[in-house]
């Protein structure tokens, strides 16, 4: 992620000798989801769209938070 909000020069979390086990700071599919929507100008938690008859959020039924270290 470069540029639009995002600091630059940063590393967030860190894993393993091996790249295989997150050891800091985890983020989930649906932080960085909720990241790139904030990103965009877009609340995550209001955001919804039509799935068979159900208001369905793009970050998921589970809580996602704006990964707020890595912004500018």
């Amino acid at each position: 992620m470069a540029g639009g909000g995002v600091k630059g020069g940063v590393v967030y979390g860190e894993t393993d000798e091996f790249s295989y086990n997150i050891i800091k700071d985890p983020v989930h599919i649906r932080d960085f989801q909720a990241t790139l929507l904030h990103l965009f100008g877009i609340d995550h938690q209001r955001f919804t769209y039509d799935l068979q008859g159900l208001q369905a959020k793009l970050t998921g039924v589970e809580a996602a938070r704006v990964v707020s270290e890595i912004l500018a």
